[in-house]
């Protein structure tokens, strides 16, 4: 195959690939015709403009060169509140009525403009201050997601953002010596450094949203057709853009997107209302430092700086320690946050914490937020002590892999707390009343250590605890004895076994068809079982054979325990399936998502395997579509999904 047959077939398989989502050849096979076109190349000493291989990183350089845009790249003014952007849309309604909106994310991170001539790739510089910014070809080079060559032959420049994905930061920060603090800082910082080695490292994307320049302004009149010019030519856009033709379907557009945040799988810190017709932008013109016709809604901040004071370790039900920081209160996303979290002691010395230090804080869904890494350390500051007793019981700790734990089981007081509310739990036993205060005041007042005890109560020990009247001990006792009724599922997540949650312990249960079978299988026939892996099964095995945990366990079955039959499988739309979910929807939740896919008869797995049947993916999906394109999965998109559960 001569020469440029194999970089345009590469090029078009790279596209595929990380453009498209949708690979046609496996990676052994693009990586066997790459080495034949480096073979080529070097024998022949020709490399072509648009080869793939000028995409590897090369020698440092010396320094940035400045580069001046073609035309100047504004930024945009902000609104903080929907009455912030009603009063924008009033001021460009005063010069003109003809206001179609386009919108979309605000990706966070660094701006990059590419510039073409006669259809090949020329240079990329970062934005600067507008008119002239840093030339950073060499770094953008060894970014894949966007074409060397275009079927457009006159002078482009088009404009995107440099972003690193959350999960390819996760990989990342597994294995590097000093972890990145976030995505938006790990591209910024990959363009801006000298060596594009450094960027090649961190594996980012492009995102297209606009056309800077064209030669031929007649071809693209709005941003809808600037959007649809980039995606002819191969740039990767945005998963998400949306036409709206009043204020107010921009604003349940801007609710949907920050729902949504949280899902995605890189930074976005608001959405870009534009006017969506160039006519009506060049009435609607420009301010000295904003055009008129666009706006920045800005959603509130994600991560913010305050001051790390002290660190703690927390002992969980499993007797798992670990750090949580004790910060300076800081609002973030609308919440005083005093708590940050980090990992284990491992996480502590890759990202240089010390007492007092300045930290850089994250929120991260729902849960308690995050400390990402140390942004300023003072000359006090001092590295925190890996601890070397159990904070609540004294007793020495074990390491674990990477974790720090306590192996005092029977007589750690939250180890048992934690135990016995996870026990009651709505998800376990579904112990009505039952809190994690009734369990601490359970185990201080009664001394009760193991769930098969709960069983035992009286009213009259009940009505002992500190707020407990008679009504009250009547409706827990009630709800105790209740609870002895229930699935083996169910039962088995409350047992509290290490690594098995919910999900995994209804396909044991489905497996082994009753408590008893599970409990004498090996790890060979665990393992055996679809998402069983190798850590699970020691971890269930584990369990069944340490003494205490049994000789619980048949107390526990001694109570009255009753397990209900297993409901024979539905015969419904997804009767027989085995479905993986990817990706976010805009109609429901995932949780509720899967709860449905069960109603209706099928079986929801955790990860794409050659037992998968189908795989429904919403935006924003990733290696999870890209396996199950690879192994030929069947694949449903949202509206598929919705037309089969009859919605």
């Amino acid at each position: 195959m001569e020469m440029k047959q194999l970089v345009d077939l590469l090029n078009r398989y790279a596209y595929e690939y990380y453009v498209l989502d949708a690979p046609t050849v496996s990676d052994g096979e693009y990586d066997k015709l790459y080495d034949q076109l480096k073979e080529l190349e070097e024998k022949t000493g020709t490399v072509l403009p648009n080869s793939p291989t000028r995409r590897v990183g090369g020698e440092p350089i010396a320094a940035f060169e400045q580069v001046r845009h073609r035309r100047r790249l504004y930024s945009l003014d902000k609104a903080q509140s929907f009455a912030e952007l009603e009063a924008w849309e009033q001021r460009a309604r005063k010069i003109t009525e003809d206001l179609r909106y386009h919108v979309e994310y605000k990706f966070d991170g660094l701006t990059i403009v590419l510039t073409y001539r006669n259809g090949r790739f020329e240079q990329a510089a970062t934005r600067g201050n507008g008119t002239v910014g840093e030339d950073v070809t060499e770094q953008v080079l060894t970014i894949k997601t966007f074409p060397l060559e275009i079927a457009y032959r006159g002078e482009l420049e088009v404009q995107g953002e440099a972003i690193m994905r959350l999960s390819v930061l996760e990989r990342y920060n597994k294995t590097a010596a000093e972890p990145l603090k976030n995505a938006r800082n790990a591209a910024a910082g990959a363009v801006r450094n000298l060596d594009p080695k450094v960027t090649a490292s961190r594996n980012l994307d492009i995102i297209f949203y606009a056309v800077n320049y064209i030669e031929d302004e007649s071809l693209i009149r709005s941003q809808s057709e600037s959007i649809r010019f980039l995606k002819e030519h191969r740039f990767k856009t945005s998963p998400y853009d949306c036409l709206c033709d009043s204020l107010q379907e921009v604003e349940e557009e801007i609710r949907r997107i920050e729902v949504r945040r949280n899902k995605l799988d890189f930074l976005i810190d608001g959405a870009v209302v534009k006017v969506d017709d160039y006519a009506a932008r060049e009435k609607l013109g420009y301010t000295e430092k904003f055009p008129r016709f666009a706006v920045a809604y800005k959603f509130e901040a994600e991560e913010v700086t305050t001051l790390l004071n002290e660190v703690i370790w927390q002992v969980g039900r499993t007797g798992k320690l670990t750090p949580l920081g004790l910060l300076e209160p800081v609002e973030l996303a609308g919440a005083t946050v005093r708590r940050a979290t980090l990992n284990n002691y491992g996480d502590l010395l890759r990202k240089k914490i010390e007492i007092p230090s300045r930290v850089l804080v994250r929120r991260s869904n729902d849960v308690i937020p995050e400390i990402l890494g140390v942004s300023e350390r003072f000359e006090h500051s001092r590295p925190v002590p890996k601890p070397e007793r159990c904070p609540e019981c004294g007793s020495p700790l074990v390491e674990v892999g990477a974790h720090l734990f306590c192996p005092n089981a029977g007589d750690c007081p939250p180890q048992i707390v934690g135990r016995l509310a996870h026990f009651a739990g709505r998800d376990a036993m579904d112990i009505e009343g039952f809190s994690e205060k009734t369990a601490l005041l359970l185990y201080r007042e009664l001394g009760v250590k193991e769930a098969w005890q709960l069983y035992g109560l009286t009213k009259k020990d009940l009505m002992k605890l500190d707020g407990v009247q008679e009504k009250k001990a009547e409706n827990l006792l009630t709800s105790l004895e209740r609870s002895k009724h229930c699935r083996a599922e169910d039962f088995v997540f409350a047992l509290g076994i290490p690594n098995v949650g919910k999900k995994t312990a209804r396909d044991l249960i489905r497996h082994f068809g009753s408590l008893e079978a599970l409990r004498s299988a090996d790890e060979k026939t665990l393992t055996a079982i679809d998402e069983v892996g190798e850590v699970i099964a020691q971890s269930v095995c584990r369990y069944f054979a340490d003494p205490r945990a049994a000789e619980n366990l048949d107390k526990l079955l001694a109570c009255g325990m009753v397990f209900e039959e297993a409901a024979a499988p539905r015969q419904g739309a997804f009767a027989g399936e085995k479905v993986v979910l990817t990706g976010a929807l805009s109609s429901m939740t995932r949780g509720k998502a899967a709860e449905r896919i069960e109603a209706e008869g099928g079986e929801v797995q955790s990860s794409v395997t050659k037992a998968t049947t189908l795989v429904v993916f919403g935006e924003e999906a990733g290696s999870k579509l890209d396996k199950a394109r690879k192994l030929g999965i069947p694949l449903a998109d949202e509206a598929e999904f919705l037309r089969r559960l009859g919605l």
